[in-house]
């Protein structure tokens, strides 16, 4: 290698936070006077381009340069795709569904805020829960990540780093919230596209493929783990980004839907090709010698570094502060606002939510030391979203007005039970059922185990729901017979007229939060 030396990776490292430090608390210091509500969310400011470099840098963190590689020296071609494809394509969730939440929910800036209107405190504070512990892992993944990465592009301690990228970003979001966060990310994805061409041309240029290695790999073969991946990345992938507040404060963010639109399309464009370059990448390590197919593929990429120069080292630890700069401080918006809005209803004075989220970060940094996988980190909140958004999604039809918070809170609970039940009777263990809810041997394991897991969650979900439903119905007819009263439980609700709603909204630089609250029970 192609490793820069001691003195040259602290000062390529610590100038890149400093420069977002700067750039960061300048542009808060200009905004110190905003509004609560600006300092939330940005609700219809944004047009099209920068929204798509926004879901650019808000979609990638590093964490891309070791779970990708790693797939393809699994997987294949076929992984390689269907990871990438699974990655991008969910993004058009939020331009096809911020719309329609936006006209039922007008003030809202983040999914839970229809919940609460929808289905009624309790489902949108379980779901609030949820939102908040998939943000943490997230972040944990993420600050994991960077120190790895660190530690294997220059041989240097990842402590350090870890510790001044939190410093850098929670100061800069604390001062200026949600705005800071889209202008910063602004920045950081352009350069990432731009670093990222640059790397793709260096790499291309100048590693060896060795053509009898791409024959004897088979990475160009299917497989039963590339098979399995593409009904399991897409549920996964898709239904977690329903919790990850990030992207729905940009998507809430955008001037109109048409914005919306374009920028989300975009960006899904620039990710695939990004997702696919990076993980190409432990294709071409395999094929030039530079990794064993019996190692260990999350280095993959790393190992094909040291094949390169210096200075295009130089150039992807500058790509992976970006990367985790821009994803970290828009994981710490978000919690700010989402703690704020989903917790205590904008009521609470925003120095308390901020001086939260920097004591959170202390078990961050600790987790994301210890973290033996960041790949396992995602499984987790996957499984857990598997389970509850299906149920959640029912209520935006207007067909089931009868479905209630109480069917999504079972159906959500329910359906990591499933998978508990699943894996105990496919593993014959009552044990390994309960590692399969952690997804503890990951998804290349060779069995159906994820595979199993993954349709458990939301197949059992929908069942546990509907379940709920009846005990719901049969407890409210018993309970109208006995009373004298008639059984309205599944009468149509009335609705608030838009420029009702369009009313709730505050003008007075506060927060807004909906009045109207849907029934749980």
């Amino acid at each position: 290698m192609g490793q820069p030396s001691f003195q040259a990776s602290n000062a390529i490292i610590y100038v890149t936070y400093g420069a977002f430090l700067l750039l960061g608390t300048g542009l808060a210091w200009k905004m110190r006077n905003q509004p609560k509500a600006e300092f939330l969310a940005g609700n219809r400011t944004q047009t099209a381009f920068p929204l798509a470099l926004n879901f650019i840098a808000a979609a990638m963190g590093s964490g891309i340069l070791f779970s990708y590689p790693q797939l393809a020296t699994l997987a294949g071609l076929q992984g390689v795709i269907v990871y990438a494809i699974a990655s991008a394509c969910p993004l058009l969730i939020f331009a096809a569904l911020a719309p329609v939440i936006r006209r039922k929910c007008p003030e809202g800036f983040v999914l839970t805020e229809w919940t609460r209107q929808r289905y009624g405190v309790v489902t949108a504070l379980y779901l609030g829960a949820l939102t908040l512990l998939t943000l943490f892992l997230y972040m944990v993944a993420e600050l994991s990540a960077i120190g790895q990465v660190i530690e294997a592009l220059t041989g240097l301690d990842g402590l350090p780093v870890v510790i001044v990228e939190c410093v850098v970003t929670t100061i800069y979001t604390s001062l200026g919230g949600f705005k800071i966060s889209f202008i910063t990310d602004n920045v950081q994805g352009a350069m990432i596209c731009c670093l990222i061409i640059i790397a793709t041309i260096t790499i291309g240029a100048k590693t060896e493929i060795k053509p009898e290695l791409i024959a004897d790999s088979g990475l160009l073969n299917a497989s039963l783990v590339g098979w399995q991946l593409i009904y399991i990345l897409p549920v996964a992938i898709l239904t977690n980004d329903f919790f990850l507040a990030n992207f729905w404060l940009r998507a809430f963010a955008s001037k109109t839907d048409r914005d919306l639109w374009i920028g989300v399309s975009v960006a899904m464009v620039v990710i695939l090709i990004v997702l696919t370059l990076v993980g190409c990448t432990g294709l071409i390590a395999v094929w030039s010698g530079a990794f064993s197919p019996d190692g260990d593929g999350s280095v993959a990429f790393f190992l094909l570094l040291e094949q390169l120069p210096n200075w295009v080292v130089g150039i992807v630890i500058v790509m992976s502060v970006c990367l985790s700069t821009a994803a970290f401080d828009s994981l710490q918006s978000a919690m700010v606002s989402s703690a704020s809005n989903d917790i205590f209803r904008n009521r609470l004075n925003i120095w308390w939510i901020r001086g939260a989220v920097v004591l959170i970060i202390f078990p961050v940094v600790v987790l994301a030391l210890k973290a033996p996988s960041i790949l396992q980190i995602y499984l987790i909140s996957d499984l857990l979203s598997a389970a509850t958004i299906p149920v959640l999604m029912l209520g935006l039809s207007e067909r089931f007005y009868w479905w209630r918070g109480f069917e999504v809170l079972v159906g959500g609970l329910g359906g990591i039970l499933t998978v508990f039940i699943f894996g105990t009777i496919y593993y014959g263990d009552a044990q390994l059922g309960g590692e399969l809810i952690l997804l503890e041997q990951g998804l290349y394991t060779g069995d159906w185990g994820a595979f199993g897991a993954f349709i458990a969650a939301p197949v059992g979900g929908l069942l546990w729901g509907f379940g709920a439903l009846a005990v719901r119905l049969a407890v409210q007819y018993t309970q109208a017979k006995l009373q004298g009263t008639r059984f309205n439980a599944l009468d149509r609700p009335s609705l608030v007229p838009p420029e009702d709603s369009d009313a709730l909204a505050s003008i007075s630089g506060e927060a807004t939060t909906t009045k109207v609250t849907g029934k749980f029970f």
